[in-house]
């Protein structure tokens, strides 16, 4: 008897799984001529703090790696390249009463398959707002707060994750959401989450890059299979976006334990297809990747700078 075949077993395609974004990452810098390979935060536990009050009378805080849009530092989208100039390296807060322009330009979101054209995909504060005046949630935090994402591993646990805390703390913080975006914007969040939940307050995580979240091992996470760059909903769609943020909110209510994640059930699109392209040196040539290796240089250059000027 013959075997039955993928298509009749109803098999996925094979690259139709979670992207693998810490060997991507680390193949595309080596690629391009870095050859010290970046350790990703890694832990085999995580804290884990159980809602201290219904989510209905809980004050929940957004913890977002977006920058706040500065005309003064260049472009910064929609659809802008890597701009070193639009970090930032020190946490920052917002006042949620106010409307704000945060941008995701400084970052390696993705840039093939999304042009960052709608913030709510990345911060997701209208949602969160509309939720708290149906009751779902008690209110909205008086500020929102944005992580620095550092590639120390060191600055992000021992002086912007007490910060956020501290800043978490001062405004009754019963609950945070944190939004990455970049491969390094999800192990920042994650070190904060897991700051946060070690010191009383319950954390969930909305992200795209699932490998780099379990490895540092959350309390609480929600997994979103879309491009990088849109951990909160598709770009566009208010439903996406409202669907996404209620699940995230159910995890953080409901999750039994440490280390819950729960996958979201929506799709990009049914072509998996563009999980081949995020950072994939196989598909650049000699000149793209010695291109791609001075543009890098450069923008380093320009985050140096900046972050010198900071300290």
């Amino acid at each position: 008897m013959a075997a039955a075949s993928d298509d009749q077993l109803g098999f996925a395609p094979d690259d139709d799984a979670p992207i693998g974004y810490m060997k991507r990452t680390r193949d595309y810098y080596a690629a391009i001529g870095y050859t010290t390979p970046y350790r990703w935060a890694h832990y085999t536990f995580a804290p884990f703090q159980p809602l201290k009050k219904p989510l209905n009378q809980s004050r929940v805080a957004i913890i977002t790696t977006a920058a706040p849009f500065d005309p003064a530092r260049g472009d910064q989208g929609p659809g802008a390249k890597y701009n070193g100039g639009a970090k930032f390296y020190s946490v920052y807060d917002g006042d949620t009463s106010k409307l704000h322009d945060l941008r995701i330009s400084h970052i390696a979101y993705d840039r093939t398959h999304t042009m960052a054209t709608d913030g709510g995909t990345w911060f997701p504060m209208a949602q969160l707002k509309r939720l708290a005046a149906t009751g779902t949630i008690g209110e909205v935090a008086p500020r929102f707060f944005g992580a620095p994402t550092n590639r120390s591993h060191r600055v992000t646990i021992e002086t912007d994750a007490p910060e956020i805390l501290k800043r978490c703390r001062d405004d009754k913080v019963d609950a945070a959401v944190l939004v990455p975006n970049c491969p390094v914007c999800h192990q920042t969040v994650s070190l904060v989450a897991r700051h946060l939940e070690a010191n009383g307050i319950s954390t969930v995580v909305m992200g795209c890059a699932k490998d780099i979240v379990e490895h540092a091992a959350v309390p609480r996470f929600l997994f979103s299979d879309f491009p990088l760059g849109n951990s909160a909903g598709k770009p566009h769609d208010v439903a996406s976006q409202a669907f996404t943020l209620e699940l995230a909110l159910r995890v953080l209510e409901q999750a039994p334990g440490p280390q819950t994640a729960v996958q979201s059930p929506l799709r990009w699109s049914e072509d998996a297809s563009w999980k081949r392209d995020y950072s994939n040196a196989d598909t650049l040539s000699a000149e793209e990747l010695a291109r791609l290796r001075r543009e890098f240089d450069a923008q380093k250059e320009v985050a140096k700078g900046l972050r010198e000027r900071v300290a």
